[in-house]
């Protein structure tokens, strides 16, 4: 919360355990050790801006009906030098404060003295939090699960970030195991294709049958000609992927970097296989008794650590499966590396995997519970209320890519970001290259460019705007004036609940409402008034409001225009 109003719930605390000493003392309560409290901000203004159920907590304790208490406690309350104007009781014993005049105030004057730090929190201080996201295999190009997974997993980190947690985001590589030994025969199907025919060398059914092999093969041939036709296959395969996986990796780089995403760590798979961790998680859950051989293969005994079944960690043929790599990077990331937390952003169809990971964490000495992770649902494409699954420009399935090419990146974002990640969605693509208010993000932006425009209307009339002192500021009165306010307070908090939920949508949500909010009281309170007192005072709240806009819009990675040509 911001530091005003977390001084604020300090000061209602304080008072209401003062309140409860004076009772003891002049025995309207019962000497008897209070129960724990909370102070939230209240919903409704109306019955107040705080409430507290510390008389419902405390009816045991005090053997008192919760209003009996309620109103001995608001009979004892003194709230001088607070930011407390009074306390009413309502319903079965809550107490509800009501803020003074000076906080409404004192919420602006924080905000024009914290400008793009406001909303900053240190409520993460001291955690080291890695978020892994997209990890798309890179044997082909990023699909719309990754454009959603890319955008949740981004801001996710954003978040984080502003709520005072260390962060790290983070691509992993899958360049070892199964896909790319497919990787390296379909590469070398195509190459070969291209000197001895099609009919010569028949691409396999479970090959990767994408445009985008042919074009990996074709750019080798270009620069190598037939040079590698007769070499042996291994060799062969091997210098194939040398060439095209380093080229699909800065693809995907230079298509999430369109996308306003970079990331801190490209971690490759296979450098866990070179530095023997991978080989150090077998043997760790052998000598803790936790493997056996069966049918050639090494297995762990996953049923020990809440698995369905065990699962194999070397096949057959002496290669380590996936399972395996996964234990010993995640072991990487939290023994090696040292983060505290460690979030991975997956599709839906990888549930399954998601007990067994942690059951292996577990096994292997390390908390299984700091693994959280954040599964993205579908997204349909939907275009006149049709289902789109083609591209425009390839005719074949839609990639990252195709939907940047088709709506601006802010919109891509922010919708991605609309909803809880656990929820499907439909992207409506006509909506998000709409120019009026039913846009989201327009609506949002659009907002941020009014409040440009009236100080620019203002600076024609010859107002030089300075920051209102608290003293102008304490003619903000008007109903709406304090709405705007008491919804700007609100931006910290939501920071911190979207943190603490990994749900980044409340920042999506909360900007389009502070749009709202801004756009009520901008039509109800003249903001360029005939006193020039008001004005500064009303000017300065616009200034606050936009900073709030842009400080959330920056935590999307949403540009905040300060013109904007066409209007709601």
């Amino acid at each position: 919360m911001s530091k005003l109003i977390s001084t604020v719930k300090s000061q209602i605390r304080e008072a209401i355990l003062s309140s409860m000493g004076r009772a003891a003392a002049n025995g309207d309560l019962p000497l008897a050790p209070a129960a724990d409290f909370i102070i939230e901000t209240a919903n409704d203004p109306s019955h107040g801006d705080f409430a507290s159920n510390a008389a419902m907590v405390n009816a045991k304790a005090f053997r008192l009906p919760p209003r009996k208490i309620a109103e001995i406690i608001c009979e004892n309350l003194i709230l001088d030098g607070t930011y407390i104007d009074r306390a009413e009781v309502a319903g079965p014993g809550f107490l509800n404060f009501f803020a003074s005049q000076k906080l409404f105030s004192g919420i602006v004057s924080e905000i024009e003295t914290e400008k793009e730090q406001y909303g900053k929190s240190s409520y993460g201080k001291g955690k080291r939090v890695m978020v892994e996201f997209v990890s798309a295999n890179p044997t082909g190009p990023m699909h719309m699960g990754n454009a959603r997974g890319g955008a949740i997993g981004d801001c996710l980190a954003s978040v984080l970030s502003a709520a005072g947690y260390y962060v790290e985001r983070e691509f992993y590589v899958n360049d070892a195991g199964n896909q790319i030994d497919k990787f390296a025969l379909s590469l070398d199907v195509r190459y070969r294709q291209i000197y001895l025919g099609e009919d010569a060398v028949q691409l396999p059914e479970d090959a990767y049958h994408g445009g985008d092999i042919a074009d990996r093969a074709a750019e080798f041939a270009e620069i190598n000609g037939d040079s590698y036709i007769d070499k042996p296959e291994e060799e062969r395969r091997a210098a194939l992927v040398a060439f095209a996986l380093p080229r699909n990796i800065e693809r995907m780089k230079t298509d999430l970097e369109k996308y306003r995403i970079t990331y801190d760590t490209w971690f490759l798979e296979s450098t866990l296989h070179q530095s023997g961790e991978v080989a150090a998680v077998v043997d760790l859950l052998t000598e803790k008794g936790l493997t056996y051989e069966s049918e050639g293969a090494v297995w762990y005994k996953a049923t020990e650590f809440g698995g369905e079944k065990d699962e194999v960690l070397i096949r057959a043929n002496g290669n380590p499966t996936y399972f395996l790599a996964d234990i010993a990077y995640h072991t990487n990331k939290f023994k090696t590396r040292g983060f505290d937390i460690c979030i991975d952003v997956w599709g839906a169809d990888h549930h399954g995997h998601i007990a067994r990971l942690k059951g292996a964490l577990d096994a292997v000495g390390l908390d299984g519970s700091k693994l959280d992770i954040v599964l993205i649902q579908l997204v349909k494409l939907v275009r006149d209320g049709e289902i789109v699954r083609m591209s425009k420009r390839t005719g074949k399935a839609i990639q990252l890519v195709d939907l940047l090419d088709e709506v601006p990146v802010d919109a891509a974002r922010f919708f991605f970001n609309m909803r809880e990640s656990t929820s499907q969605m439909d992207f409506d693509l006509d909506l998000a290259v709409s120019e009026d208010s039913q846009n989201p993000v327009y609506y949002c932006q659009y907002a941020y460019a009014r409040i440009c425009s009236i100080f620019r209307k203002a600076e024609e009339r010859g107002i030089i705007f300075t920051p209102a002192n608290d003293a102008r500021l304490g003619l903000l009165t008007h109903p709406a004036e304090l709405e705007l306010i008491r919804y700007l307070a609100q931006f910290t908090e939501e920071i911190v609940s979207a943190a603490r939920e990994y749900n980044p949508s409340r920042i999506t949500r909360y900007a389009i409402e502070l749009a709202a909010q801004f756009h009520r009281f901008y039509g109800k309170c003249r903001v360029i008034d005939d006193s020039a007192e008001l004005t500064s005072a009303r000017l300065t709240l616009c200034d606050a409001a936009r900073t709030v806009m842009k400080n959330a819009l920056t935590i999307l990675k949403i540009s905040a225009p300060e013109r904007m040509e066409v209007l709601i």
